[in-house]
């Protein structure tokens, strides 16, 4: 069995494919791609089927990571089938707990910068209508929060009984 993360933000063309990337980089590194599988998903159905945005993934290249995959919207399944979902702001987290109307997942929702080890950030910007200084911040705010994400997931009773 493998341990499921779902990135979440408004269109998932910025913000969560650059999460589901940096974290399959890191979960890569550590060995373990054969135990926790990443996806992410937008609250809003602008962007369904665009790759992530190309100021994101200049980004995200000069950490060398490519940002990969197709934007999607979130759907009710979601919340069932992942561990965790990780909404990259109050907005997006507000959306995501309006889908679980019976409140049965509420437990798996946290806001990204939850796990983040520099804590002056409560949610992860949207560097969409900013310049390259926004989206540069975002990948060094993601890679922060990612690796204090691993090493909760790693270390959790949850991930152990799982895997």
């Amino acid at each position: 069995m493998t341990y499921k993360l779902l990135f979440v933000c408004l269109g998932n063309i910025c913000r969560s494919p650059s999460a589901e990337n940096i974290m399959n980089y890191l979960i890569a590194e550590a060995g373990l791609t054969d135990k926790i599988v990443c996806d992410s998903a937008g609250t809003s159905g602008y962007h369904v089927g665009a790759s992530p945005d190309r100021r994101m993934n200049a980004a995200a290249l000069k950490g060398g990571i490519e940002l990969q995959g197709k934007s999607r919207k979130l759907t009710p399944g979601d919340l069932q089938q992942f561990d965790l979902i990780l909404a990259m702001d109050r907005e997006n987290y507000q959306d995501i707990l309006y889908l679980d109307r019976e409140g049965k997942y509420e437990d798996k929702v946290y806001l990204m910068c939850d796990f983040a080890t520099n804590k002056t950030d409560k949610e992860v910007p949207d560097p969409y209508y900013g310049g390259a200084d926004g989206f540069d911040y975002v990948i060094d705010l993601l890679l922060d929060a990612c690796a204090g994400l691993l090493d909760k997931v790693v270390n959790s009773k949850a991930y152990q009984a799982k895997i």
